[in-house]
């Protein structure tokens, strides 16, 4: 998936007082032209409470319509842009930024309306804040993963990974790999060659669905060893001075190659396969996990 939405995923805000009664992981939203843009399809479907994405594709393609007829530019001022799709592809969608949804949620009668315009609010002067001060991006993150439980070691081990993350993909912005789908790509190479298994087909072993990141669901040792695989891959890319997709799928597949190796001596030193189903779930979604 796209990193910048998975990184600014990984820093989500908490629920204000409950003056937000949604799920806030089903708005993608990605950081462009230095503000935020949010999935119009999401929005619409939060406002409805519609869980279909598809329909509520269909009432914002009807909406548009209208809004079109009634000489509105809020659907003129939508950018087409990629974001993760249900398929884990990035794809072309309807996204707006906060000025324009604001006027958009005005033409959806909805009780959600409110607080959703709380939260939209909220999220651009937090980010402001966090690229004031990154640190309290960080403290947000840790004070998610403790209300949800986690360990302080598991948030230590979870930090330094998207540490090790961040320079990798420092290293493909400097060294000519595009964001979004070329990253996606890189990424799976290394994940596949470490664990055998697509990411994709990590998060569904798991259960986990679409707004998910897999790396929140992760035990200790495939979180250390996805560390490993990212930062063997940065520093073999580079040694070669990789540059472009095509040669930094060589360092994915080496520095992939390097955890497998480690988690098999592992595997074998246990008996217990490092890969596994577990995730850290809600009780209410571990009974619709997928089998």
């Amino acid at each position: 998936m796209g990193i910048l939405w998975v990184f600014h995923s990984l820093f989500a805000p908490k629920p204000m007082n409950n003056l937000i009664p949604f799920d806030q992981g089903r708005i993608r939203k990605i950081w462009h032209h230095e503000q935020w843009y949010f999935s119009v399809i999401d929005i619409v479907a939060v406002l409805t409470e519609q869980p279909d994405y598809q329909i509520s594709r269909k009432y914002w393609n009807k909406l548009a319509e209208r809004l079109k007829k009634e000489g509105s530019e809020v659907v003129t001022n939508c950018h087409r842009l990629k974001l993760v799709a249900q398929d884990g592809k990035m794809r072309e969608t309807d996204a707006a930024n906060t000025e324009t949804l604001l006027r958009l949620i005005q033409s959806v009668p909805s009780p959600k309306a409110e607080p959703l315009k709380l939260w939209l609010a909220r999220m651009g002067t937090e980010r402001i804040a966090e690229i004031q001060d990154p640190s309290q991006g960080i403290d947000r993150a840790r004070a998610l993963w403790q209300k949800h439980g986690r360990s302080e070691k598991w948030i230590q081990q979870r930090m330094m990974g998207q540490e090790t993350r961040n320079k990798l993909t420092d290293y493909w912005k400097d060294h000519g790999v595009a964001e979004g789908d070329e990253y996606a790509i890189l990424t799976n190479i290394i994940h596949q060659e470490w664990t055998d298994l697509s990411v994709q087909d990590h998060k569904t072993l798991k259960g986990l669905s679409k707004p998910h990141n897999l790396r929140d669901h992760m035990n200790e040792a495939e979180l250390i060893l996805t560390a490993l695989a990212e930062l063997s891959t940065r520093q073999i890319a580079d040694s070669m001075q990789a540059r472009g997709l095509r040669q930094n799928k060589i360092p994915a597949q080496k520095g992939g190659r390097i955890a497998k190796n480690a988690r098999r001596e592992l595997e074998s030193k246990t008996g217990k396969s490092v890969i596994t189903d577990e995730n850290f779930l809600a009780p209410l979604n571990k009974a619709n996990k997928i089998s």
